[in-house]
């Protein structure tokens, strides 16, 4: 059983890293123009609302667990909307972002989201479907980074600002990937609430 005081820890730190580096990615981002590093900031900022949730939600029914689960789900899809519509903007406006800057930050996102996605690991499945909703957030990041820095060599060879767009859209899908994910487990975790209950799960 893993001890309580060391799942609060780990999603702390976990929350902090990625509280840290969504200011950071933020401003970037705005300076140089990048939707998917804007639609990545915000992103950060979910998984920092994931975790202080786990850190508050230690000791909980699975009952209730579940529900906050479900509320993860949810929250997960506020950067894919985000992302969805900084895409259409600068559409209209595809100016590429500045390359090597892109090229830094993300490099820069995808080690923090490594680190906490191993930190992650050890403590996934305890606490339920909010540790699990935060180790798949994390992995999915680093994903997203890494597509990012790939994005930004193809914008330095085309000098388009489209291969941004694109990658914004594809942020859309991952994020709607993991909040059905999350969605899943929490969906599990409520269903183990009613058999420990000795309900009727036919209902």
């Amino acid at each position: 059983m893993l001890d309580p005081r060391l799942l609060r820890r780990t999603v702390l730190l976990v929350a902090g890293l990625n509280l840290g580096y969504a200011g950071i990615e933020m401003v970037v981002a705005v300076a140089i123009g990048s939707v998917s590093l804007l639609a990545d900031s915000v992103d950060f900022l979910e998984d920092t609302a994931i975790n202080l949730l786990i850190a508050l939600a230690l000791g909980w029914p699975l009952a209730r667990r579940a529900v906050a689960g479900h509320a993860m789900a949810i929250i997960i899809l506020v950067p894919a909307l985000v992302a969805a519509w900084q895409a259409v903007s600068k559409a209209f406006d595809p100016t590429a972002p500045d390359v090597p800057a892109l090229l830094v930050t993300a490099g820069g996102a995808a080690a923090v989201n490594a680190v906490c996605a191993v930190l992650l690991v050890r403590v996934r499945h305890h606490g339920g479907s909010l540790t699990g909703a935060a180790y798949l957030s994390a992995r999915a990041d680093v994903a997203v980074n890494l597509a990012i820095i790939v994005m930004a060599l193809v914008t330095s060879w085309t000098g388009s600002g489209w291969p941004d767009i694109v990658l914004g859209s594809v942020i859309v899908i991952v994020n709607v990937g993991a909040a059905r994910q999350v969605w899943t487990l929490a969906g599990e975790e409520r269903l183990a609430a009613r058999a420990l209950a000795g309900e009727d799960l036919d209902d």
